[in-house]
């Protein structure tokens, strides 16, 4: 793990001191292009830090072994691009139904299928919202930098600890392969799960506020039930009851629906009064923002939305936005975070441009708002 300092390196290495900055203990994954760099990292680094390494026969085991390693106390995540995401989402539906604090980065790259394993994409945005079945709430942080990649995977495990649930780390290939300057800060804040007091007896049900119980480990001698099928508070089965998965879906939907106003985060700019907001997201939001600089030099009314965090989404926002000004999406995909705008601001007010498997320039972006605003 690097020393606080300034460094020039890509994005998928500074996801990886992130990861150690954060605490990172168990790291389980299995090579995939564009994110195999973070493993790669890892498996040099993270030994000698005191944690512990290991490569998986696939991304299914890789999502099973984070998931156990966390029971035993340690932070734990792994790394994958689309189809190992795809791989993990049985064993992800796992970890959300166990409430199991988690970090798996996802470095997007073009699909479906195996796609174009070195060319960027955003496509998997729905995916991580909805990717596993059942009813469930989830955290997805989208960075735009290298700095932010190392910043995020911070959050990320904060808020995976904070919570008691799994967080996504959607970047894409754009980003994980950048180099660029980021800094590893002196002082980073660092979040440790919620444990149990002498006497607690249950472990997946709270009249706390924030809807989170606290979590044991294995061996501290507790007794300790961990089942994905429906559970009682103590951990006990009861797949028939519909008080019991009416009890424990509706809070684990609560525990991140009644803290948003902790985890949502986003930037913008000028957007009070805009005629055209240009809303974008992961390294398709860089040319982005140029254009709109480059728009508003040259006297049009445009402004800037950037959500840090796409799920839970910035829905609230969006709305006041989408009221007075039109909206124009840049992504990179057809589908990526296309739905989820369009509810917030309306399909009359809607455009859309969309590129796949390669950034625009600043030009191309800024003849798209041009084109919208007549």
């Amino acid at each position: 793990m690097r020393s606080p300092g300034v460094y020039f390196q890509e994005g998928n290495l500074a996801c990886a001191e992130g990861a150690m900055a954060a605490g990172l203990g168990f790291f389980a994954g299995y090579p995939i292009t564009p994110a195999s760099e973070v493993m790669h990292h890892l498996a040099r680094t993270l030994p000698a830090t005191g944690g512990r390494f290991i490569q998986m026969e696939d991304e299914i085991g890789s999502m099973a072994a984070i998931t156990g390693a966390s029971w035993t106390g340690l932070k734990s995540m792994t790394s994958t691009s689309g189809p190992g995401f795809s791989l993990m989402m049985e064993n992800l539906g796992y970890a959300y139904m166990t409430e199991t604090p988690c970090v798996i980065v996802n470095v997007q790259r073009a699909g479906p299928s195996t796609g174009q394993a070195t060319k960027p994409g955003t496509g998997d945005v729905m995916q991580s919202r909805f990717g596993s079945h059942g009813d469930y709430e989830m955290i997805a942080l989208s960075p735009n930098s290298v700095q932010e990649m190392f910043d995020f995977t911070v959050r990320a495990f904060n808020l995976a600890e904070r919570y008691r649930t799994p967080v996504v780390l959607l970047a894409d290939a754009g980003i994980g392969h950048m180099r660029e300057k980021f800094t590893i800060p002196e002082d980073i804040e660092i979040v440790e799960r919620k444990k149990p007091k002498e006497g607690d007896r249950e472990f997946f049900h709270t009249d706390e506020k924030d809807h989170v119980p606290p979590m044991p480990s294995f061996g501290e001698g507790r007794e300790l039930l961990v089942t994905g099928s429906t559970h009682r508070g103590d951990g006990t089965r009861d797949t028939a009851g519909y008080d019991t998965q009416d009890k424990l879906v509706r809070r684990l939907k609560a525990k991140i629906d009644d803290n948003q106003q902790d985890i949502i985060d986003w930037e913008e700019d000028s957007v009070e009064d805009a005629e055209l907001v240009v809303v974008s997201y992961g390294s398709m939001s860089r040319p982005a923002r140029g254009a709109v600089k480059r728009a508003r030099k040259d006297g049009l009314n445009v402004g800037f939305f950037r959500p840090k965090v796409m799920w839970p989404s910035p829905e609230e926002r969006l709305k006041e936005i989408g009221k007075n000004s039109k909206i124009l999406l840049a992504e990179l995909s057809l589908r990526g975070y296309r739905m989820e705008v369009e509810r917030c601001v309306g399909s009359e007010k809607m455009h859309v441009y969309d590129r796949l498997n390669s950034l625009p320039t600043i030009d191309m972006i800024y003849t798209k708002i041009k084109e919208v605003m007549g």
